[in-house]
């Protein structure tokens, strides 16, 4: 069989490449070395812990189910039911995956793909090596859990985001190194469901990614919930016991205090997978472990394309693998297309309070030299979070003074990981601050909280 395209890893930006190939007319193969397609993101990322996250919601409702004049008397967490309710989720989209395929006449092979160099790919198959040349390649092999030297992860005591998505059981205590997204998320979770949750983070502040703002708000509501942070800190020692984990933790202020848990989640970053993909046979350049490519996700070696976590230069999320494969496809086929602007690109975390955000954060715009303004409302001032009890947080918009270019979109609270779609919206379109302003936002809603926030820039907010 020629292929027009042999795709290499069945990841969300894999699978949505390949649907999007067949939308175009282009005879397309993908490769997944494992038994399901969908990637990390499906089976053991994204979907599993929003899953879990959502139950962690429900659970709280139920906890506190008084303030909404309900009586559910001695509630209680069947944990085993939470696991298979999330694996069912996670298998109907895996089905739902390869519909896709089928639909799309998108062919599928299960092997472990490999570049051969001169446009050549090798598939190691149950029933022995294929040898293909298509006209283009599409690398898409994701990435895996970053462990620390000397540790391997277990299913009983130090776990990476696979193990800990099943657990028989809600550890009494869990440790988590590494206060990134997959660290707090975890942490959201569990504390809901009853562990006692200890976070260390070697840099100043949680979520070091975020408006310095937000990382304050977050660390804020962790403590007022139980949530130990200690950020500044650093973890040696690591120690597995007959029941339990030991570390010994330098801490900010230069303390130092031996810590033991049920369960250690290992948080602290993911790594490409571009070992053992052949890219040593062509000319496709590195850095740091990933891949280089231009502006259409193309390589240094002619005909093979990247994307994903695997890519130097754009962050490691599932919507950014997907949007560079909509680029590498259509320009592969020929069609219009244009690169990603990275200012434009949303960062969510599925915290409680969710954070979402968008562009430079107001630190980063000082520094770039920008005239700066900006616009910040508290959802305290919103009815609709208090209609549904979440009150923490804030929209904060940083703005250019003169033109009121919208240059970041930073929110911390209810559903804020749905929110910033308007910014990413609005900035996409050059939107500015006076446009957004003159926008109606429906009442009550908790959208209004961005409205609000982008009066405030010009301290013309409402209910605050």
């Amino acid at each position: 069989m020629t292929y027009d395209l042999v795709i290499i890893g069945s990841g969300p930006g894999g699978y949505s490449a390949a649907a999007r190939a067949g939308q175009y007319g282009l005879k397309t193969l993908l490769i997944e070395k494992s038994p399901k397609l969908g990637g990390t993101c499906l089976h053991v990322g994204c979907i599993p812990t929003k899953a879990l996250l959502q139950t962690a919601e429900v659970w709280e409702y139920f906890k506190h189910s008084d303030e909404q004049g309900i009586s559910c008397k001695d509630p209680q967490l069947n944990y085993p039911k939470v696991l298979e309710r999330k694996n069912s989720i996670v298998s109907k989209h895996a089905k739902g995956v390869e519909f896709l395929m089928k639909k799309n006449k998108v062919d599928v092979l299960k092997g472990n793909g490999r570049l051969l160099g001169g446009g050549k790919v090798q598939v190691d198959t149950d029933k022995g090596p294929q040898v293909l040349q298509p006209k283009f390649i599409l690398l898409a092999t994701g990435s895996e859990a970053r462990m620390l030297p000397g540790l391997q992860p277990d299913a009983d005591r130090i776990v990476t985001n696979i193990e800990i998505l099943d657990m028989k059981q809600v550890p009494k205590t869990l440790g988590i190194i590494g206060a990134g997204a997959v660290g707090v998320e975890f942490a959201s979770i569990f504390n809901r469901f009853g562990s006692k949750v200890t976070v260390l983070e070697m840099l100043p502040r949680l979520v070091p990614v975020e408006d310095e703002d937000v990382s304050k708000e977050l660390e804020r509501y962790f403590k007022k919930t139980g949530i130990r942070t200690e950020t500044g800190a650093k973890a040696e020692n690591i120690r597995r016991n007959a029941n339990s984990v030991s570390l010994s933790a330098t801490l900010a202020n230069g303390s130092k205090e031996e810590m033991e848990f049920d369960k250690l989640l290992i948080a602290v970053g993911r790594k490409p997978n571009t070992e053992n993909i052949g890219l040593e046979n062509t000319s496709a350049k590195l850095d740091r472990g990933f891949v280089v490519v231009d502006a259409f996700q193309r390589t240094s070696e002619p005909n093979v394309y990247a994307l994903g976590d695997i890519v130097a230069g754009t962050p490691q999320l599932a919507h950014v693998a997907t949007m560079e494969g909509m680029i590498a496809v259509a320009h592969m086929a020929g069609k219009p297309t244009r690169p990603i602007n990275r200012n434009r690109i949303p960062g969510c975390t599925y915290t409680e309070p969710g954070i979402g955000s968008v562009g430079i954060t107001e630190a980063q715009a000082k520094a770039q030299g920008f005239d700066v303004k900006v616009g910040k409302f508290p959802f305290v001032g919103n009815s609709k979070a208090t209609i549904l009890g979440h009150h923490e947080g804030f929209v904060k918009v940083i703005a250019e003074a003169k033109f009121g270019e919208i240059l970041g979109v930073h929110i911390i609270g209810p559903h804020a990981y749905e929110l910033v779609s308007e910014a990413v919206t609005a900035m996409e379109a050059e939107a500015t601050v006076d446009s957004m302003m003159a926008t109606i936002h429906a009442h009550p809603t908790l959208t209004e909280a961005v409205g609000e926030a982008f009066n405030a820039v010009y301290g013309l907010s409402i209910n605050a």
